[in-house]
């Protein structure tokens, strides 16, 4: 039996993520995929700014290597409904609003963007592979787990692996889950069909080529998603399992593809089917068996969350289980996980089934909504359908929707009725914002929680459009652009990996007031600005004041702020660190300051050759 710090079950986007945090912490890993090659049907393909942020907190080439992937915004900007495709009912123009975009670019040095989550994943691959503290095992499933007290065993067909924890992120389908007998709770909204094809004369040069198109046409009703090289996905939802479109998909798509599209040259490269449901784990943890990404939750695809939201799962994670396995935390650190994710995920899922709900106002005048699939996908598992053959109930819905989908006919009559019905159509497509632009949520999640102050009163829920900076304890730090050295940094990059952060615009008295003690390496990091005028934005955007700090946690996020000098509210951290963090370590761990240095935090240098530097307060 091989002994291992970290086992991690799944290279998907959570898994690659969270052993190349771990090996920023220092930490090895060994990853199991069963697969030999990366998926290449397409799933995820919204990429946020935030996620973008954390792969750069793991490896600024990996970052550099994402954003290659990225298309410029123009050509993804376009989100369309249609009948035929040549002829759009109404659209969204996500540039078409200047300001807004300014005001996005301001919140970070990345966009939120759009990459097949099948271009994306040779890349988390290829940078396993290059890491030396991850072991990277391709075509190798768990088969099954033993837990202990101290330690997990995993097997797999070839071996015993003996792991201090063990994280599944092996997917919707999680077998670890599975085996681990953590069920899953809330409700299966839609059984869903996707073709994956390459169609490059579908969109002649000099024509806009939209990023969504909700097609509603009389014989189909689905999305379809541009990619990269003129590919696609088309997907549609279906009522049975033997329904052809589960049952022989190619044939199925074969057939339909030529009367959605048009006349032009397709080339199908896969086809697939999924559930569309919002579940959520029981536990997100199980004694040394720790859940994240679509093993933990699992959202609609309305709002691009899912993905997104396991990155941040592994952000979370990754420090906590680097300071239990080398920092002198106690595993209890480990419960904090889901006392601050589960809120988060919660909130994601919430608003993507409102997205999904929400797209009934736009197609609610021709009567095909979402929450008529929901109904008849539940009416079909009634038990007293169970007495009814398989085929037979195959039959009925392949004869029920073609008489529900007619109803879009009006979508293409040259009527008054057919008028009006597209003006109502037009007039609900700008209330769709939310579903595309939901930049509130992708900064805004904030943590709670014993390892973040609380502070009165409690904010309201954040708005899920806008994103309004803050300080306040439990949110992301804001980005801004500090002098460093002589040269503009972003201030996240000057926060340490292993330690906590004092970021303030009076680093010389935070300096000499630092705490004796503290669970985890201290270090100030200083926001000097580049002008007055500069320095001025700066102190409104941290919120402290010119005299007080922020303390920021290992992922960025905000634990304890305080708009006191260093004189007056030493104390006030003091007690803050020790009341809610040292109980989380062992007494003999609390990082001591050396005499006669200006910072608690040496200069390191990762594992993968990438420097961290200890900040320098100017003189």
């Amino acid at each position: 039996m091989r002994t291992a710090p970290v086992v991690i079950a799944g290279a998907g986007p959570t898994g690659t993520t969270l052993a190349l945090l771990l090996a920023r912490h220092g930490i090895p890993s060994t990853v199991l995929e069963r697969r030999e090659q990366p998926l290449m049907h397409p799933a995820a393909h919204v990429i946020n700014a935030r996620s973008r942020e954390i792969w750069h907190h793991a490896s600024p080439r990996l970052a550099a290597e994402i954003t290659a992937l990225a298309p410029p915004n123009d050509t993804v900007n376009v989100i369309r409904w249609c009948s035929r495709l040549t002829e759009p009912l109404g659209e969204i123009d996500l540039l078409s609003d200047p300001d807004r975009l300014a005001e996005v670019q301001a919140h970070s040095p990345f966009l939120i963007t759009h990459i097949g989550q099948h271009q994306l994943m040779p890349v988390l691959w290829a940078a396993l592979e290059r890491e030396p503290l991850v072991d990277f095992r391709r075509g190798t499933a768990v088969t099954a787990i033993e837990a202990g007290a101290d330690r997990i065993a995993v097997r797999t067909a070839a071996e015993t692996l003996d792991a201090a924890y063990l994280v599944a992120a092996d997917g919707a389908n999680s077998v670890v889950r599975d085996s681990a007998g953590i069920p899953l709770r809330g409700p299966v909204l839609a059984n869903m069909g996707s073709v994956f094809f390459h169609a490059p004369g579908l969109h002649p040069p000099g024509t806009v080529r939209p990023l969504l198109s909700w097609i509603y046409q009389p014989a189909f009703c689905g999305v379809m998603i541009a990619h990269a090289n003129d590919d696609y996905i088309l997907m549609t939802a279906y009522l049975h399992p033997e329904q052809e479109i589960a049952r022989d998909s190619r044939r199925y798509w074969e057939r339909t593809l030529p009367r959605v599209l048009g006349s032009t040259e397709v080339t199908i490269r896969s086809t697939g089917t999924w559930t569309m449901t919002s579940q959520t784990a029981r536990v997100f943890r199980q004694g040394r068996l720790l859940l994240a990404g679509d093993a933990a939750h699992r959202f609609p695809h309305t709002g691009g969350f899912g993905l997104n939201s396991g990155v941040q799962d592994a952000h979370n994670l990754a420090w906590k289980i680097a300071a239990v396995l080398r920092g002198g935390a106690e595993d209890t650190l480990l419960d904090t996980y889901e006392t601050e994710r589960r809120p988060v995920v919660e909130r994601f899922a919430e608003q993507s089934v409102a997205n999904h709900f929400r797209l009934d106002e736009v197609t609610a005048p021709v009567g095909i909504t979402n929450r008529v699939v929901r109904r008849a996908t539940q009416a079909l598992t009634h038990p007293l359908l169970s007495r009814v053959p398989p085929r037979a109930l195959a039959w009925a819905c392949d004869r029920l929707t073609p008489l529900q989908l007619k109803r879009t006919g009006v979508l293409l009559a040259s009527t008054a009725r057919g008028r009006r019905i597209r003006a109502r159509v037009a007039a609900a497509i700008p209330g769709q914002l939310e579903h595309f632009v939901s930049t509130g949520l992708e900064f805004g999640y904030t943590y709670d929680g014993p390892l973040i102050h609380a502070e009165t009163p409690s904010p309201a829920g954040g708005d899920v459009v806008t994103y309004r900076p803050t300080t306040r304890p439990g949110a992301r730090l804001p980005h801004a652009m500090v002098r460093h050295e002589g040269t503009m940094r972003p201030v996240h990059d000057l926060l340490p990996h292993d330690g906590l952060a004092l970021v303030t615009p009076d680093a010389r008295a935070w300096e000499q007031a630092l705490p004796p003690e503290c669970p985890l390496p201290l270090r100030v990091v200083s926001l000097a600005a580049a002008s007055p005028a500069e320095e001025r934005k700066l102190v409104e955007l941290f919120e402290v004041g010119r005299h007080g700090a922020v303390l920021v946690r290992p992922d960025g996020h905000v634990a304890w702020r305080t708009t006191g000098t260093a004189a007056q509210a030493t104390p006030e951290l003091n007690r803050f660190l020790r009341d809610h963090w040292q109980p989380y370590w062992k007494p003999a761990q609390v990082v001591a300051r050396r005499p006669g240095t200006n910072s608690v935090l040496p200069t390191v240098k990762s594992p993968n050759g990438e420097q961290d530097e200890t900040v320098k307060v100017p003189e």
